[in-house]
């Protein structure tokens, strides 16, 4: 067996374990306890996951609907657009000329 397997097997099940624990829509906010700032966060960097997985699982969403307002929204942007901005900015740009 591959060693590269008995490292990343592992490790892409504990993601995957830890990503399903708490996506938005699972039933761990209610209204009385609604989710934050770091949750939307943690939301909106777990976006595309969410999404998957709403298409398969009855009850996952992408946006929690039980959540503080502005500063959950807040959090929930600013994790989406440097999730998917900050891939643009890893990319090597072309050398012009050759």
């Amino acid at each position: 067996m591959n060693k590269r397997w008995l490292i990343w097997g592992p490790a892409l099940g504990v993601m995957l374990f830890t990503l399903t624990g708490c996506v938005p829509g699972d039933g761990s906010y209610t209204f009385n306890e609604p989710a934050g700032f770091l949750s939307g966060v943690w939301h909106g960097w777990i976006a595309p996951f969410s999404l998957i997985a709403g298409i398969f699982m009855d009850g996952i969403r992408v946006y929690e609907i039980f959540n503080t307002g502005w500063w959950y929204d807040f959090g929930f942007y600013i994790a989406v657009i440097s999730g998917f901005g900050g891939l643009s900015l890893s990319r090597k740009k072309k050398k012009e000329g050759k």
